[in-house]
């Protein structure tokens, strides 16, 4: 057993129980099982080694340790689980290596799908790591959690691709690491007023310039921010700041790199034999086979694996829709078993996935990205519903950002575009999304889009994040949109901070007003019960006015038990004096936000802190209110419930 260049076969971690549950699709905790585990054995120091590959004739495994002899160290198959294994004396942890398989005449070097970390790109081996960590966030688990994550909790999410956040000037503008992060993060993300922070995917991924959506590394970090440690101490940081994380996370489809999950041991064994459900048109990518036990096991200890150990509040579930259904962009499509264009077995999978996660850890959200208008997404599986927390209004995002770009004189044709919204925005837990998505490919960014001067341009982007934040259903914005970059998103450079800085831009104080008025959005928000916990329930809502189009106003109200919230929108940069607005009750109605004010460096008018309501009705009401109402702006006036019949 001292032989360094034989492997020990008759030790093995996996167990028949192991077998039987990855078999059958439902076991969550692969991660410990297969993969590469330092362990010891009989006294000897080691890494036991495990992968799956069924249908290949031998499978060693291949490192830095053994100079890459792929006939010194071979695996043992377990035949019915189609797993081989070995435990290899003296490896140690940042050993590289790689499975090298052989299927007949067919063979490749494969990184372990399992594997904690992995090289540096353009590397592409595997590293033998240990992922122990001693956490600091055991309040945020215990308590926190429960109380910031929950669908009835303020919301707010700052989305945020890690390598281009900031960057090092000095050092030839390198990225920061994941600890280099933890604390300018933290510090701004509470300095902004968000809740929760969301990354797109921090899994291992080959090309760059995929923003990590396509995977190879599903239970790997990028190490280009650095090791496993790193990132757990970034969010170990965060959450002692009480704020939450939200990762993205992709079991949807997987690039065709050949070190990684695509024709794995021969065959097409992660991915769809049949080349109609198996190609992704749009991103040249393979998709899982859902029908295996085996993959439903793997993607779904993946995304317990995040949660786990990464301690991961949230998972944002990408690229849904083109789960769902087998027509997704494709002009050749297989049929289920009943004629229909539905997935079924992605369709089983993402329920499982949902029911899993919410029973072994129910404090945490999972958050479909997901396109189309199937139905009950975000509602629960014994209803019929797919099973997710939350799930981002694309179609709000769409028409919203049509409706702004139109310019104002214009906007009166197509009033429908913002009203349209409340018709169906408590038929799912929405999370209103203007994300990277929106600020990349030529779509130019959020202030880029808006119509007008640059007066204008500044003052319709603070009308959008008002009527935003004040809509029912959660809040996220990317990166950037808080403080008006002009630039489109670039994954390779920093975020234009130089545009806050005003001894090197004239125009600093209108992106400043925009970050005081996000600033204020959030802090609003965050701190009004009835706003927040109303975000899901239609009795929070109620139009006052939504017929006004030739004047491009709208105006609605946010309640709940004990107050009022009056949002009134110009879409016009034509003030209106003396406007009426109907309200439920008499007495004082404070004036709390007015996105025109100077402050935010609008033109300042106002309502001088208020308006005393009059015994006129209006809009039905029986009283009513005589406001200024700026150009391009939102103001927002709050009044406390008096009478029980008012109150939700």
């Amino acid at each position: 057993m001292g032989n360094k260049n034989k492997i020990i076969y008759d030790f093995c971690l996996i167990t028949e129980y192991d077998i039987y549950l990855f078999k059958e699709g439902t076991h969550t905790k692969l991660y410990e099982k297969l993969g590469s585990h330092i362990t010891e054995f009989d006294g000897i120091k080691g890494v036991h080694f495990a992968v799956w590959a069924p249908n290949a004739d031998y499978v060693s495994v291949i490192g830095d340790f053994n100079n890459w002899n792929k006939h010194s160290h071979l695996l043992k198959k377990i035949d019915d689980a189609g797993i081989w294994y070995g435990f290899v004396p003296g490896v140690e942890k940042g050993n590289l290596y790689k499975y090298h398989i052989v299927r007949g005449n067919f063979s490749i070097d494969k990184a372990d799908p399992f594997a904690f970390f992995s090289e540096k790109p353009p590397g592409t081996a595997s590293v033998v790591w240990d992922i122990s960590y001693q956490w600091k966030d055991e309040k945020w688990i215990k308590e926190n959690r429960k109380k910031f994550n929950s669908l009835k909790s303020p919301i707010s999410i700052y989305e945020v691709h890690i390598g281009s956040w900031r960057r090092v000037p000095e050092e030839n503008f390198r990225f920061l690491s994941y600890r280099e992060l933890a604390e300018l993060l933290a510090e701004y993300i509470k300095e902004m007023g968000f809740t929760h922070v969301e990354f797109l995917p921090v899994m291992e991924h080959p090309f760059y310039g995929s923003w990590g959506y396509q995977i190879t590394g599903y239970f790997a970090p990028t190490s280009r921010y650095g090791t496993p440690q790193d990132l757990m101490h970034l969010i170990d940081i965060l959450h002692q700041n009480n704020i939450g994380v939200i990762l993205d996370w992709v079991p949807s489809h997987f690039p065709q790199d050949g070190h990684g999950l695509a024709f794995f041991d021969g065959t097409h064994l992660y991915e769809y034999e049949d080349w109609r459900k198996r190609y992704h048109p749009d991103w040249g990518t393979f998709v899982f086979d859902y029908s295996k036990g085996e993959v439903r096991s793997f993607l779904l200890s993946s995304a317990h694996f995040w949660i786990e150990k990464y301690h991961a509040d949230g998972l944002r579930v990408d690229a849904v829709a083109s789960m769902l259904y087998l027509d997704y962009s494709r002009k050749e499509w297989k049929p289920n078993i009943y004629g229909g264009k539905e997935n079924l077995e992605a369709i089983d999978f993402i329920k499982k996935l949902n029911e899993s996660i919410y029973r072994d850890f129910p404090d945490v959200q999972t958050i479909a990205e997901e396109s189309t208008a199937w139905p009950m997404v975000s509602r629960p599986t014994y209803i019929g519903g797919l099973g997710f927390g939350m799930k981002w209004n694309m179609g709000w995002m769409n028409d919203t950002l049509f409706y702004f770009s139109k310019d104002p004189i214009y906007r009166k044709y197509h009033h429908d575009k913002l009203t349209f919204s409340i018709w169906y925005a408590f038929s799912e837990n929405f999370v209103l999304p203007l994300s990277h998505d929106e600020v990349v490919h030529l779509k130019g960014s959020l202030i880029s889009k808006m119509p007008g001067d640059t007066w204008q341009k500044f003052a319709n982007l603070r009308l959008l994040f008002g009527y935003m934040w004040f809509h029912p259903g959660k809040k996220l914005i990317f990166m950037g949109g808080e403080f008006a970059q002009w630039r489109e998103w670039n994954h390779e450079e920093s975020l234009d901070w130089h545009l806050l800085e005003e001894d090197k831009n004239q125009l600093a104080k209108f992106h400043k007003g925009v970050q005081k008025w996000i600033k204020d959005l959030n802090r609003v928000y965050r701190n009004e019960p009835d706003l927040y916990e109303y975000d899901f329930d239609p009795s929070g809502f109620e139009w006052i006015d939504f017929s006004d189009v030739n004047q491009s106003v709208i105006c609605f109200l946010r309640k709940g038990k004990k107050k009022f919230f009056l949002v009134v929108c110009n879409f016009t940069p034509i003030p209106r004096f003396r406007y009426r607005v109907g309200v439920p009750e008499g007495g004082f109605w404070k004036e709390i936000l007015n996105s025109d004010s100077e402050f935010y460096c609008g033109s300042g008018l106002g309502n001088f802190g208020g308006v005393y309501a009059q015994a006129i009705p209006f809009h039905n009401r029986p009283f009513s209110l005589e406001i200024t109402l700026p150009p391009l702006a939102t103001v927002i006036f709050e009044k406390e419930i008096i009478s029980e019949n008012n109150a939700v």
